[in-house]
């Protein structure tokens, strides 16, 4: 069912590595969602979050941030194969097959990896504590996945058929 890649290839990425490059990712991320958020701000006059007792916070601004962040991740991977955070390590995102990946990949790669953040929406019933326990517990089993993969796929990669390939 598994197979190794051939010798000629780069080596499949270990996970120290990919969750390296994730954490320089987490950064950009930070940056795009405060650089949307400043333009919103500006937009809607400084008014886009309200507070009257609790903070009010428009329908369609979760959903732009997501559309944004979506976009640089899907972007990356299909323009040069690799995000800001996956150039340092030298690791680039490929079919397993070792071509480019298609948009249909990248998207249900991204679908895939961002599924654990459904768990926010528990934040309101079990409090924001536990959400996020349970959240760190979901990613960690998707990624917990590569120390059992041959070929160090994340779940997210198995389901989309993408390898991240790179120095050993």
């Amino acid at each position: 069912m598994f197979t190794v890649p051939d010798s000629d290839s780069p080596l499949p990425c270990p996970l120290w590595r990919r969750l390296l490059a994730l954490l320089y990712d987490l950064l950009i991320v930070v940056a795009i969602v405060m650089a949307v958020g400043l333009l919103c701000q500006l937009a809607t006059g400084g008014q886009l979050i309200r507070t009257a007792g609790h903070a009010v916070i428009p329908a369609w601004y979760r959903p732009l941030q997501a559309l944004v962040v979506s976009a640089y991740f899907i972007s990356s991977w299909l323009l040069g194969g690799q995000t800001v955070g996956m150039r340092p390590w030298r690791i680039r995102l490929t079919r397993s097959d070792g071509g480019r990946p298609t948009l249909q990949q990248a998207v249900l790669r991204l679908l895939v990896a961002a599924a654990p953040l459904l768990a926010l929406m528990l934040a309101p019933t079990l409090g924001m504590g536990i959400t996020l326990w349970t959240l760190l517990a979901a990613w960690a089993v998707w990624f917990a996945v590569a120390l059992a993969d041959p070929r160090r796929r994340a779940l997210h990669d198995i389901v989309a058929a993408t390898e991240l390939r790179g120095p050993g």
